[in-house]
């Protein structure tokens, strides 16, 4: 039963990299040359995954493999690299407005505070 429960965490972790990358199971399936059904049954912990795997799901998910076996971590490390994630998929130009828009909600919320009645 301990065994089925680190992989039914292990699989959501998978999920949640896949899902942060923007990579649908299908894609993630071809990338490891495996079925939908398999990768379905992996991110569910009805399977488990072979070092070799595993090595490759880093490589795909750009982390270390350390990232995918801590799976009760909710460092900021995690938040860092699914925006990582998230920036690759923009060409510079995006991510400079992206980089703006950010500047400038910080100022917004920066301004609204210094405003409030104390």
């Amino acid at each position: 039963m301990k065994n089925q429960n680190k992989t039914h965490k292990f699989g959501a972790v998978i999920a949640k990299y896949r899902k942060a990358a923007g990579i649908t199971q299908a894609e993630l399936a071809e990338k490891l040359e495996l079925s939908n059904d398999a990768v379905s049954r992996l991110e569910r912990g009805h399977i488990a995954l072979s070092v070799s795997r595993l090595f490759e799901l880093a490589e795909i998910f750009e982390c270390d493999v350390a990232d995918l076996l801590n799976t009760g971590s909710h460092r900021i490390q995690d938040h860092e690299r699914q925006l990582m994630a998230m920036l690759n998929k923009l060409d510079s130009k995006e991510r400079k407005k992206l980089f703006d828009l950010i500047e400038h909600l910080i100022q917004w919320k920066t301004n609204t505070l210094e405003q409030e009645p104390e």
